[in-house]
């Protein structure tokens, strides 16, 4: 295993820019030297908020993430800002595979802040929303002292929900006038929120929009759960609110709701909880990519097509395939 360079790990500590973005494409490309820093930047996680905004195509998620940020930034008075770092997960090309780069063209505002910190990256065929990669980029982003990091998944609709398994608290984002008023709930989506945000809030039907999610979440939210000790507790209630993302009407609100259900989470230890799930998630994961890159190692490169030739044929059943090429001991 290749061991992470002391000058790089001390560099993304003392928030160079420039490393940070090298070190960032080498994670996002998982190159040797990639993984070796995560590893060495590993011990200094776990003190950014890590906030997941999610939801349907044409809500308005960009606009929010770019106003989320710039209130950071620009608290009001009496407010500390804080450091801001953005992973957009755009859509991959078709034609290079890269990120489009859509949401980066929409936040232009930010850029030359030297507390701010975007990175577009492509979801390289991915689903759930969010691209492979994306928690070790935000590890690194912990690492190198971003206070806020805000994760704005690619808007796949149903498949968004795998971000509750990555961020502490998940804005999910619905607007009046796309065709239906309990879109959320068709996508699976309601049930991970953590801040619901109707968006676009001076278009016509936002009452109706907003009160087909409070009687949604009347029957989907439990009054109390389980704490780590087995002890009930009052269970978190996602607020509703209304923004208009394009003027900044609503942030500050959203913000402050961000910072109150973060304190629950802490109050609660179901910050430690969700820590914890993500922790298994990531785990699982590069167990499974392991497992199976050293399956593919050990398998000849014949057999392999030979049974994708008898699946094709139609001889063998996709299960019959995996007892051909997999062997128990």
């Amino acid at each position: 295993m290749v061991s992470a360079d002391a000058k790089i790990i001390s560099s993304i500590l003392a928030g160079e820019r420039l490393a940070l973005a090298r070190l960032l494409t080498q994670v996002e490309n998982d190159l040797p030297e990639g993984r070796a820093a995560l590893s060495g930047l590993f011990a200094y996680t776990g003190r950014a908020h890590w906030i997941g905004v999610t939801g349907a195509p044409g809500t308005g998620k960009s606009s929010l993430v770019n106003q989320l940020a710039h209130y950071y930034r620009h608290p009001s008075a009496g407010e500390t800002p804080r450091t801001v770092a953005i992973v957009a997960v755009d859509p991959s090309s078709p034609f290079t595979g890269g990120a489009i780069l859509g949401d980066r063209v929409r936040m232009r505002d930010l850029t030359g802040d030297p507390g701010v910190f975007i990175r577009s990256m492509a979801t390289r065929g991915s689903l759930g929303g969010l691209a492979h990669s994306t928690a070790s980029l935000v590890q690194v982003f912990d690492a190198a002292g971003y206070e806020i990091i805000l994760i704005e998944t690619v808007g796949a609709g149903q498949a968004e929900v795998d971000i509750v398994r990555l961020a502490h608290t998940t804005l999910v984002i619905e607007a009046p006038g796309l065709g239906d008023d309990i879109q959320a709930i068709k996508a699976g989506i309601l049930e991970i929120a953590d801040v619901l945000i109707v968006n676009k809030a001076d278009r016509p039907g936002v009452e109706n929009t907003e009160r087909a999610l409070l009687n949604m979440l009347q029957l989907a939210r439990p009054a109390q759960v389980h704490n780590k000790t087995g002890s009930l507790i009052p269970s978190w209630t996602p607020p509703v609110l209304r923004t208009v993302a394009t003027e900044g009407i609503g942030i500050g609100q959203v913000a402050a709701e961000i910072t109150r259900h973060r304190e629950y989470l802490l109050n609660t230890g179901n910050w430690e909880d969700r820590e914890r799930l993500r922790l298994d998630t990531e785990l699982e994961s590069l167990v499974q990519d392991r497992l199976v890159a050293r399956w593919h190692a050990g398998i000849p490169d014949f057999k392999y097509q030979d049974v994708i030739n008898q699946l094709v044929e139609r001889r063998i059943s996709p299960q019959q395939a995996v007892d051909l090429l997999i062997v128990d001991e």
